[in-house]
């Protein structure tokens, strides 16, 4: 089985996003730090070198609708935010999405469009949450 899993950066923020993340979506979670590489991986390429080796090297998260991955920045240099793109979450039933969404927004930099019935969906909303990622969030999807 072949799956698609965005994987997201942060600029320091990958600890607090992704727990944030598991707690509204469930499942699993693993993180590495920069500080648990293992020995013998060799030095960072040149300007990598993390600026906190507590900041997050590599994290991913199983949650039963799906996965997501992410590491912070090694540092604030290199952060370039998250651009062009949206994390596209589709849940069967409308009422969970909608609860998802509404934890999402706590805090959210940006509701782009608020949750509501759509042509398409029974609901569907969109923002920007406060680690600056972009959510499509949508349940009960009608065929077209």
């Amino acid at each position: 089985m072949q799956a698609c899993c965005p994987y997201l950066f942060f600029d320091g923020q990958a600890d607090e996003a992704m727990h944030t993340y598991q707690r509204i979506l469930g499942g699993e979670l693993s993180l590495l730090r920069y500080a648990q590489q293992p020995p013998g991986a060799g030095p960072a390429p040149e300007g990598c070198e993390p600026s906190d080796r507590n900041r997050v090297m590599h994290g991913f998260l199983q949650f039963p609708a799906g996965a997501l991955m992410c590491s912070d920045a090694p540092n604030s240099k290199l952060f370039e935010g998250t651009r062009g793109m949206s994390v596209n979450l589709t849940l069967p039933d409308a009422k969970k999405a909608q609860q998802v969404f509404e934890q999402l927004a706590d805090r959210a930099r940006e509701v782009r469009m608020p949750f509501g019935a759509t042509f398409w969906a029974d609901g569907f909303g969109m923002l920007v949450d406060r680690f600056g990622t972009p959510w499509m969030i949508g349940g009960g999807l009608r065929a077209p």
